[in-house]
């Protein structure tokens, strides 16, 4: 599994959002490939650009809104200072206006979720997979890149010695856990969210939102 994204103590939420997510267009099952993270360009489009480490999300960033907003000020004195939430929409206003026709606004992009397994369901003939999402840290910020629907019915199946080991796993209470990895292009009138973390004051987060065209499940060999 990839060690670059971090989590943060969200990550006992993670598993809200479960595998009865609600998605007409994309989800479903699909096999498990044994790839790192690393290699995913050889499954992807030639286009895509990998949003799964630092220095790949602070240079779409960089090309997108130029540089980290003031963090300090727009914080002012926290969440309870009244003028907070007009300073935190006025930023957001502000750099959705400058953003606007810059060409990595139409790059297609691909970032993981983690995805944890249940026990076998031979009715589906696999695994069903329950979806979380990751933080990264950055120079800019908490990057969280969110789905605009979130993929639903998610499963994977696999060989015959990989369900097996999984089968133990599972029974012996032990997590499974692989990498969902969602591809598609940012949402063009809601492309990112400036916000500030819940879990740490002060900490700058921002959210891409993406309109996920595909879904890859993905297991570090």
């Amino acid at each position: 599994m990839c060690p670059t994204p971090v989590r943060t103590v969200a990550l006992a939420l993670i598993w809200l959002i479960a595998i009865d997510a609600s998605s007409e267009d994309v989800g479903g099952p699909g096999a498990l490939r044994l790839l790192a993270l690393d290699n995913l360009q050889a499954i992807l489009p030639s286009s895509t650009r990998l949003m799964v480490h630092p220095s790949a999300v602070e240079q779409l960033l960089t090309e997108l809104d130029g540089q980290p907003p003031d963090w300090v000020t727009v914080y002012g004195r926290g969440h309870h200072d009244p003028g907070h939430d007009d300073r935190v929409f006025e930023l957001n206003r502000e750099r959705d206006a400058k953003r606007e026709g810059r060409p990595a606004l139409s790059n297609r992009l691909a970032f993981s979720w983690t995805g944890e397994l249940s026990q076998y369901n031979p009715q589906i003939g696999g695994f069903p997979v329950a979806l979380g999402p990751k933080f990264m840290k950055t120079s800019w910020g908490i990057v969280r890149f969110k789905p605009e629907e979130a993929p639903g019915n998610l499963s994977i199946t696999t060989d015959p010695f990989h369900r097996e080991q999984f089968q133990r796993q599972l029974k012996q209470g032990q997590p499974v856990e692989i990498d969902v990895v969602m591809t598609g292009v940012l949402v063009p009138d809601e492309s990112f969210v400036y916000d500030f973390s819940h879990d740490e004051e002060g900490l700058g987060l921002i959210m891409p939102f993406v309109r996920v065209e595909r879904v890859d499940f993905v297991m570090q060999p």
